[in-house]
């Protein structure tokens, strides 16, 4: 199961993230991710939630990940920062995230390697590549409405197709009251490209079942993986 990006908080300010980071392993939110796994006895991606950095004025926009027994088994600190200005529209997380280490964050899981990613980094296909050969790609978001109906179709698509895995994307989507409008439409794209399932706005779950066999047909129809040379 995988969250959305901020499934926490929006926020009425950017600054309201800062005023609610938690400390690694401490706080309400991390709490509720370690219940919510052990209940239901599933593998949790948290979405993001806000952990102190070592700047006052910072946090990091996390993700983490617990298993079936509520144990936390993976943590990835976004690395790429998103920023946007186009007439009235302008973002700029820097001013309250800071970036996360560079190294590639995954970890195993029942149905192999899973990659983690956040949002932006979604363009930057190098970050993917640095996975080596993966089952699945994790993608918590809240891509805006502008960069969405525009990119994040065939964003997702391409991960997929260019690293022969499936990609599951978790979206906040709707009109917020920070006014704040997200693009949505979760998805599980397949390592052909295909989308299995969408969800395109509101409450519920975009679903689908990873198949081993389509994973390994389509790697072995077109060794890409194998053919690279950089």
């Amino acid at each position: 199961m995988v969250l959305p990006e901020y499934f926490c908080l929006m926020g009425h300010r950017d600054e309201d993230k800062v005023a609610l980071r938690e400390q690694p392993g401490q706080g309400p939110i991390q709490t509720f991710l370690r219940q919510l796994a052990q209940r239901h006895g599933i593998w949790l991606v948290g979405g993001t939630l806000p952990l102190a950095s070592p700047d006052s004025d910072r946090i990091y926009n996390t993700t983490l990940v617990y298993d079936p027994q509520g144990e936390q088994v993976a943590r990835y600190d976004k690395i790429h920062l998103f920023g946007f200005r186009r007439g009235q529209e302008s973002y700029d997380e820097s001013l309250t995230i800071r970036p996360g280490n560079t190294e590639p964050q995954s970890f195993e899981a029942p149905c192999g390697k899973v990659g983690l990613s956040i949002c932006y980094d979604l363009r930057f296909p190098e970050l993917y590549r640095a996975f080596s050969e993966t089952n699945l790609i994790i993608v918590p978001a809240a891509f805006t409405h502008t960069t969405g109906s525009a990119h994040w179709e065939v964003l997702l698509r391409a991960r997929a197709i260019e690293n022969q895995c499936y990609v599951l994307a978790a979206a906040q989507g709707g009109k917020h009251e920070n006014g704040r409008r997200t693009w949505g439409h979760s998805m599980l794209v397949d390592p052909w490209g295909e989308i299995l399932d969408c969800l395109p706005e509101g409450p519920g779950i975009a679903l689908g079942r990873m198949n081993q066999s389509r994973l390994a047909e389509v790697r072995e129809a077109l060794p890409a993986l194998k053919h690279r040379t950089l």
